[in-house]
């Protein structure tokens, strides 16, 4: 199992619901508006790392109010 934080920025005033519609989606862990250079902070899974990258761009991207978006694979050292 590969886990990520995704960090959004999103259009002004779209960030609740855009957690709110992410925080729906499969592998979605969690999904969280908060304050800083990012707007929502989403933690997800996948089987696989190619599987989480096809989840970021066929499902979170193509949510309404994204801008722009940052995978940071969870790494255990």
């Amino acid at each position: 199992m590969v886990q990520a934080y995704i960090l959004i920025q999103t259009e002004v005033g779209k960030a609740s619901i855009v957690a709110e519609t992410i925080a729906k989606l499969p592998g979605v862990m969690q999904a969280e508006d908060v304050t800083g250079p990012y707007d929502v902070i989403v933690r997800a899974q996948a089987d696989t790392v190619d599987a989480l990258g096809r989840m970021v761009v066929a499902k979170v991207q193509q949510v309404d109010g994204i801008t722009r978006t940052l995978t940071c694979p969870v790494v255990h050292l």
